[in-house]
């Protein structure tokens, strides 16, 4: 896997785990809200404003992937439109290679 495929990876099980923990500071936050106390109703308040500064990171996060994915995307295809047949011939190669790999197991 190529450097790019591994961030996006990573990203993408970043985003996952964000929003995991997100579901669970807000399920968490539902179940304890009659504590009382002004000491745990400050720490409640700290909290849920760190859980809305993270979802807010995570949807800028999310877009920036979308933006950079679109952009790729329409690089790949000014690329082929702008070259074809250097495009055809890494599509030929690169099928060449996978029936190979695939071809010696």
């Amino acid at each position: 896997m190529d450097n790019m495929g591994q961030k996006f990876e990573t990203r993408s099980r970043l985003m996952d785990d964000l929003k995991a923990v997100i579901k669970e500071a807000e399920e968490f936050l539902r179940n304890t809200g009659s504590q009382a106390g002004e000491g745990y109703q400050t720490a409640r308040a700290r909290f849920e404003s760190t859980l809305s500064n993270a979802k807010d990171g995570l949807s800028s996060l999310q877009s920036q992937a979308m933006s950079s994915s679109k952009d790729a995307m329409e690089a790949a295809d000014q690329y082929v439109h702008t070259n074809p047949w250097q495009a055809v011939g890494i599509g030929a190669l690169a099928g060449l290679i996978v029936g190979l790999v695939l071809g010696r197991k």
